[in-house]
């Protein structure tokens, strides 16, 4: 009697360990399709994270810049500037201009590429608007708004932060 209650634990418990072990099947898609989807979102968000990297750059650079113009446009103001001094100043104005519209087109493809590709076009909802506001930057560095500019590149680094966190889900 003994020998038969210890047969039958042992074979619950053989039985509940090979039901433990048995491989639960799923229908997935085919990892080829997942693996492409995947590469893609993950391209999408290497471009937005360089976006991210370039702009943060850029603006803590403007933060430089800014107060050098401000600066210099203060002088000027007294009658305290050279013309050195004046000349430069513009040409920093002008490269700072420059500057932000490049980023504007850099923005406006990256809403482009996603808006155009199937896998990148969920995310193009929260990323639209973006290069409207490096447009929105480049206008006031066109009205001598740098500090302003600046401030609204920020705005746009928050936008691409929050598409960034939406593509990592």
């Amino acid at each position: 009697m003994k020998r038969i209650l210890t047969c039958l634990v042992i074979l619950v418990i053989v039985s509940q360990a090979t039901l433990a072990q048995t491989r639960r099947r799923s229908t997935r898609p085919s990892t080829t399709a997942v693996a492409r989807k995947s590469d893609a979102v993950r391209a999408g968000a290497t471009r937005v994270a360089d976006q991210l990297k370039t702009l943060t750059r850029f603006i803590y650079l403007l933060g430089g810049v800014t107060k050098g113009i401000e600066a210099a446009d203060a002088a000027a103001r007294r009658n305290d500037a050279s013309p050195a001094v004046l000349d430069q100043t513009q040409k920093s104005k002008a490269t700072v201009r420059t500057s932000i519209a490049n980023v504007r087109q850099g923005l406006d493809q990256l809403e482009l590429d996603f808006r155009n590709n199937s896998e990148l076009n969920r995310y193009y909802i929260p990323l639209a608007g973006v290069a409207s506001g490096a447009a929105k930057a480049e206008e006031q560095a066109a009205a001598n708004q740098f500090d302003q500019a600046g401030r609204t590149l920020l705005d746009v680094v928050n936008r691409l932060t929050d598409v960034l966190l939406e593509m990592s889900k």
